[in-house]
């Protein structure tokens, strides 16, 4: 299983593209702002699209590249999200305001996108490969996302604050690498909390809850473009400055857009 980064910023600037990965060749986890990197034969290609929540940046390129692609379907794309997210969708931008209800078009009986609710703890088998929801605690109904092709999962939180859920059942899973959200830095730990998402002191707390003897690369993703290397700095940090005993060391790198992962 290939796990292509499309986009993994919190926000657009040159170079930064927002959340999305390509999962082996037809399936998308996320569709920001990366997706528009992909080839129009690459676009035609996907066939899923799971979604975490239904935020902008997480959410941004659907309607356009389903635009791009519907007149060389002859299938629906299928759209996996929290009903709570296809409310969202449905409600927001699928309203013949913002675009076109493509759930409708051409034809209620044959349009080009079909929506599929999830639940937190399914397990979607798809081409070889299981799909399982994870919980999430945002601002708005959310969800992560197990991936595997029976060698190890590919693990990514969505966007989230402290979680006691995922990490129980982070602990059960052959995690083969993890990719969780730090948005803001620790000067920016209020507004974190404030709007769901983790800082580097909350996320030195976070990973004390995996499992002792577990060990596997930690990817950190959605960093704003203006404090990537303050947060990055501030998390290479926690280790050093914890109490003794208070942290284990983790294999805690950077993700980058254009990087591909085979597990």
């Amino acid at each position: 299983m290939k796990v292509r980064v499309l986009g993994c910023s919190g926000a657009i600037a040159k170079d930064c593209r927002t959340t999305s990965f390509l999962i082996d060749h037809d399936v998308l986890v996320d569709a920001g702002t990366g997706v528009g990197d992909l080839m129009l034969d690459e676009m035609t290609q996907i066939d899923h699209v799971f979604l975490t929540h239904s935020h902008l940046d997480h959410v941004a390129a659907l309607p356009l590249m389903v635009d791009a692609i519907a007149s060389t379907r002859t299938t629906p794309l299928q759209v996996h999200a929290l009903q709570g997210t296809i409310d969202a969708l449905k409600t927001h931008i699928f309203n013949n305001t913002i675009w076109p209800d493509f759930s409708k078009i051409p034809s209620p009986d044959a349009p080009f996108i079909s929506f599929h609710p999830l639940e937190v703890g399914q397990i979607l088998h798809i081409a070889g490969r299981d799909f399982e929801v994870l919980p999430a605690v945002h601002t708005v109904p959310a969800a992560g996302y197990a991936v595997t092709a029976g060698s190890g999962c590919w693990v990514f939180t969505g966007d989230t604050e402290q979680n006691p859920a995922l990490w129980a059942r982070i602990n059960q899973l052959d995690v083969a690498m993890l990719v969780i959200e730090t948005a803001f830095s620790n000067r920016e730990r209020d507004l974190a909390k404030l709007s769901l998402h983790l800082s580097p002191h909350v996320l030195a707390a976070e990973l004390d809850f995996i499992d002792a003897g577990k060990n596997y690369p930690i990817y950190i993703t959605h960093t704003k473009p203006a404090e990537t290397e303050l947060i990055m700095a501030e998390i290479q940090r926690f280790d050093k400055t914890a109490p003794v005993g208070a942290h284990v060391a983790h294999d805690i790198r950077w993700l980058r857009a254009g990087q591909v992962f085979d597990l």
